[in-house]
């Protein structure tokens, strides 16, 4: 990368990528075909894989924006309300009648920590790639893409990296024209083990991680819920952190909170096994509450955490 450019950077964190409203149905167990079941607890929550990474981030101090394309709807001034109450900064959102974010309805077992999303994208919209400005991207000092915007992302990268900002990113689906391309040139590559399997064809995680990880990423991790998380910093030895032990209640949004708490850390300049040490607490700390957004804890609820795990 180059030197950053004689910039003050406005935002610590900004993301650009998926935002949504989650509405979660709490059930007793996983409804049968042709069934009629009571619905124990129903909640709305904002969610979306940039817009929980970015109130996580907000939460655990840092400045975060949103860039991306909303309506005048229902779902969409929810979006933009939640976002800003977390102190998410939404200046760089462009409004479209006809935009929404995604839409999931999202079937939760207390008992069994099961989900099912059913969600509908009717109506999403990416930001265009000339709507990503240098103005925009050189205000910060990280930033946050993930699988579902391309061509944008390809372009928000590219400036990044002539500023020398360190790009993060959170991938779920590899189906999409492009991504393999967008992946490559990503710095801090983190995915779940799901998708680390589906585009690796390994078995195990440090396979995984071999295989997403080069010289030229400063770190690639792969996550895996309760089993922790493995990684490698700039193609070098994989290394394994086991996941905090909680009592967990809903782990909906866990990884989010991940790529944000580890964004957050990483603006602030701590090491990267430091800054996975403070995203698996974050997360783990998240997945004893209900909801993709509401156990996400902050910064001083993550040190104290971590001062009492390292007291014993």
């Amino acid at each position: 990368m180059t030197p950053r450019w004689d910039v003050t950077p406005r935002w610590d964190v900004v993301g650009i990528g998926a935002v949504a409203v989650d509405d979660l149905l709490y059930v007793e167990h996983y409804p049968l075909p042709g069934t009629k079941m009571r619905v124990l607890d129903r909640r709305r929550y904002g969610g979306g894989l940039a817009g929980t990474a970015l109130v996580a981030a907000a939460r655990m101090g840092a400045n975060a924006a949103y860039c991306g394309v909303l309506g005048d709807d229902d779902l969409s001034r929810f979006t933009v309300q939640e976002l800003e109450r977390e102190g998410v900064d939404c200046t760089a959102v462009t409004y479209r009648e006809e935009a929404r974010p995604f839409h999931s309805t999202i079937i939760v077992v207390p008992s069994t920590q099961q989900r099912t999303i059913l969600f509908s994208s009717c109506g999403v919209m990416w930001p265009l790639p000339e709507q990503v400005t240098h103005k925009l991207i050189a205000n910060c000092r990280i930033l946050f893409v993930d699988h579902n915007v391309i061509e944008a992302g390809l372009r928000a990268i590219e400036i990044a990296h002539a500023h020398g900002i360190p790009v993060i990113a959170d991938f779920e689906r590899a189906d999409e024209p492009g991504v393999f391309n967008l992946m490559g040139q990503v710095d801090h590559l983190i995915v779940g083990i799901d998708f680390a399997q589906s585009v690796t064809g390994a078995d195990a995680p440090e396979d995984m991680v071999r295989a997403l990880a080069t010289t030229k990423r400063a770190c690639c991790v792969v996550t895996a819920g309760a089993r922790g998380c493995w990684y490698s910093e700039q193609g070098g030895a994989v290394r394994h952190f086991p996941a905090f032990q909680v009592p967990a209640v809903d782990t909906t949004g866990c990884g989010d909170v991940f790529h944000g708490a580890y964004a957050a850390a990483i603006a602030r300049d701590e090491s990267i096994s430091g800054a996975i040490q403070i995203a698996s607490a974050a997360a783990g700390l998240k997945a004893t509450a209900a909801g993709g957004r509401s156990g996400i804890p902050d910064r001083d609820t993550v040190a104290r955490f971590l001062l009492d795990k390292r007291s014993f």
